[in-house]
This record gives structure tokens, C-alpha cells and sequence, in this order.
């Protein structure tokens, strides 16, 4: 059988994997190495870290490791409420500005890019939300270039959970279509465990946007019932109680991955692991069981 290694990049989101660092404070360098120490992984996924000091010790274990290095900056977001959409230029400012500094931050931590999401919108003012989204991001995709750095947008539920602009994929495609007129270091994630979320088939999420997608994450969720434990846009382990996402998702996943022409044996592109502890769940038995499922569904594949 093929390596996977030939055709991805494997990787971790670190702050969810050990969600005590999601807010740039807490065990960041500790869990950091127990990453990085692992061969299975490519890539790391970081994102902001509030201490000077946690930061140069975090980039020199990151360089001495040889892992490729991602940045999320959804949590400088997510965390603070703010909105790179918001209707009030002051607000959607804050948001920037917040994301430029993600920009500065990532170099120094030795990544390429930076990724963050849109935020909430109201249905009646949903086009001014979008125009808004369109000046924040080509705002900070001009920063980064500046920079020699990319700008990558998540695509997110838009009624569950985050409740963010982009949103279903056809709102994803117009908006990529818009940016990459203008810039060209800018693309879209997608995240096997949203695609539920947004009500579409793993065809339909990836064919429309196949020409922007640069980065991939794998995961699962919860959404039969808001009152089953785990419900939303939590990234459960895969195999959790009515949840989504397992195996047989991910061979599809991947099989359509392959199709589009994103798993490719002379690029190999990352692909991600986003998954939690679920309360009071071992995070290495966590990412354990992810190594586990993409081991097994890569087995099932014939590449």
C-alpha cells in the first residue's frame, strides 16, 4: 500500500486537540512538544500565544523539529467576539486589526499563512455583511502579501453552531472568485466535520471550489438532535455516539479528495486533524483514535 505520506501532509490543530491553549495562555509549549515529537505528524496547527517568552520558546521547538508550521487565528475571533463582517466599519476594524497581528505572529512562529472564519450575520442585511467580509480580507490579504504570506478562510455553518457568514459553498465560491481577482495568496478550507452543518453532500462541498481549496481539515460532529450530548461544532472524537463522521466518511472524504485533484503525489497537501476532548477525555487518547480512523480509511483506499 502507498504511504499516505506521499500524497499528504499529515497535521494537528494543536488548540483543539488541547483546548486549554485556545486562548493563547496555558500548557503551550508542553503540549506543543508532544506533538511535534511525533513523527505521524507533518504539520502543526498553532495559533496565538500571549506570552513573548512561550512564543520564542514555542517557534525554537517548532524549527529545531522540522514540522511545517500553520496558523489559526479563528480563536482570536471566536474567543473575543469579534467580527471581520461587522456592519460597524469601527467593529469590522477590530477584527482586522486583531488579524493583521495574527499575520505578524504567524511569521514569527514560522508559518507561511494565517486562516480565520467570517463572523454571525443577520439575513436582511446578509449583502452588506458579505461586502464588509470582502474589505476586511482584502485588507489583510495586501498586509500579507506585503508579508510574503497567504490568507485562508474556513468555510463554517452558517444557522448551527458559529452561525457564520461563509457559510453554504456556493457563498464561498462567489466570495473566492471575488478576492482572487485582487490577490492571489488567498484560498479556502474546508473541514469534513462542518459539511454536515451546512446541509451538502462531500461532492457538493468540494467540486464548486476545488480551483481555491488549499487546506483541509478531518473531523466529526453531532447534529441529529440539540438535545444529544455533543451537539454543534464541537470536533468529537471520531466514532462519538450519533455523530456524522467515521471511517467510511473519511474514505469519501479522501476518494473525493483524490478526485479533485487535491491529494497530489508530486504536492502533497495538509490535511488536518481537528478533534477535542470531549469533558473530561485524554487528549492523547483523542488524537490517538484519529490517527486510528485515517490509518483505517487509508487502507481502504486504492491509490
Amino acid at each position: 500500500m502507498t504511504s499516505i505520506k506521499k500524497y499528504m501532509k499529515v497535521g494537528i490543530v494543536h488548540f483543539m486537540a488541547f483546548p486549554s491553549t485556545i486562548r493563547g495562555e496555558g500548557p503551550i509549549v508542553e503540549t506543543i512538544k508532544k506533538v511535534a515529537a511525533d513523527d505521524y505528524f507533518d504539520v502543526i496547527e498553532v495559533t496565538w500565544m500571549k506570552d513573548d517568552e512561550v512564543r520564542k520558546k514555542a517557534a525554537k521547538l517548532l524549527e529545531t523539529s522540522k514540522i511545517k508550521v500553520c496558523y489559526g487565528a479563528q480563536p482570536r475571533l471566536l474567543t473575543t467576539g469579534l467580527n471581520p463582517n461587522h456592519l460597524d466599519d469601527a467593529e469590522r476594524i477590530k477584527a482586522l486589526d486583531t488579524l493583521k497581528e495574527a499575520v505578524d505572529e504567524a511569521k514569527k512562529l514560522g508559518s507561511k499563512g494565517v486562516a480565520f472564519l467570517s463572523g454571525k450575520y443577520e439575513e436582511k442585511t446578509k449583502e452588506k455583511s458579505y461586502q464588509q467580509l470582502v474589505k476586511t480580507t482584502k485588507e489583510l490579504c495586501k498586509y500579507a502579501k506585503e508579508k510574503d504570506m497567504d490568507v485562508v478562510l474556513e468555510i463554517f455553518d452558517y444557522d448551527i453552531a458559529k452561525q457564520s457568514l461563509i457559510g453554504p459553498t456556493s457563498l464561498a465560491k462567489r466570495f473566492a472568485k471575488d478576492i482572487t481577482k485582487e490577490y492571489g495568496n488567498f484560498g479556502l478550507m474546508v473541514d469534513l466535520s462542518h459539511i454536515p452543518m451546512y446541509y451538502e453532500s462531500i461532492q457538493e462541498a468540494l467540486q464548486p471550489i476545488k480551483d481555491y481549496l488549499v487546506h483541509v481539515h478531518i473531523g466529526n460532529t453531532v447534529i441529529c438532535d440539540k438535545d444529544v450530548e455533543g451537539y454543534g461544532d464541537e470536533h468529537i472524537r471520531f466514532g462519538f455516539p450519533n455523530s456524522e463522521n467515521d471511517v467510511e466518511e473519511l474514505v469519501e472524504f479522501l476518494k473525493e479528495l483524490k478526485n479533485i485533484g487535491y491529494l497530489d503525489a508530486n504536492n502533497p497537501k495538509v490535511v488536518s486533524f481537528e478533534v477535542k476532548p470531549w469533558r473530561d477525555e485524554d487528549p492523547e487518547m483523542v488524537i490517538a483514535n484519529a490517527k486510528r480512523t485515517l490509518n483505517e480509511a487509508w487502507a481502504k483506499l486504492d491509490m
